[in-house]
């Protein structure tokens, strides 16, 4: 097997104002603006000038956000997605970097958008200023227990789920419901 990257990187997203998303990943949630690189580079047919911003995670990964000068390149490119639960970045965060997040989020006026018991893990859901949805999740530590068992299965109850078994596989999530 080859190897594997050795962590993210950085993870890129456009955003419509950077004052605003620079306030909301440092000031309300609290990662460090480390880098802000303004750059003009020809890219996809033109010359494309932007500013690029590099918010730090302690495992030294940045979470990247960009913003066009020019109005046309900001809409051929720019963050409108539809909205969708399922379209998200997770940071990982244990107990007391959740509660201290939370309390921030609503100390600033905002509303976490939900928060979700996986189970294997806690989530709490909160929306960026350009709509994109930032899950901060505390792992459960009984997950860690079976993660060899479901690594070894991974490929197996993929199978299972396009042959059409639908079933849910997730012991911690349910447990409410077989009590």
């Amino acid at each position: 097997m080859s190897k594997l990257p050795s962590r993210l990187h950085h993870t890129a997203y456009v955003s419509k104002d950077l004052e605003a998303t620079r306030h909301f990943y440092e000031d309300i949630i609290g990662l460090p603006l480390s880098a802000c690189w303004t750059e003009i580079d020809h890219l996809f047919g033109k010359d494309r000038t932007y500013c690029h911003l590099f918010f730090d995670l302690a495992d030294g990964s940045s979470l990247a956000f960009f913003q066009f000068a020019d109005p046309e390149d900001q809409a051929e490119f720019g963050p409108e997605l539809p909205p969708s639960p399922f379209r998200h970045v997770a940071l990982k965060v244990d107990q007391e970097t959740q509660d201290e997040i939370e309390k921030r989020i609503k100390d600033a006026g905002l509303k976490a958008t939900y928060t979700l018991e996986h189970g294997y893990c806690r989530s709490v859901y909160v929306e960026d200023p350009d709509g994109m949805i930032v899950e901060f999740t505390r792992d459960d530590p009984r997950a860690a227990e079976g993660a060899p068992g479901r690594k070894a299965k991974a490929h197996a109850e993929l199978k299972r789920w396009l042959a059409g078994d639908h079933s849910n596989n997730n012991p911690f999530r349910h447990d409410e419901e077989a009590a």
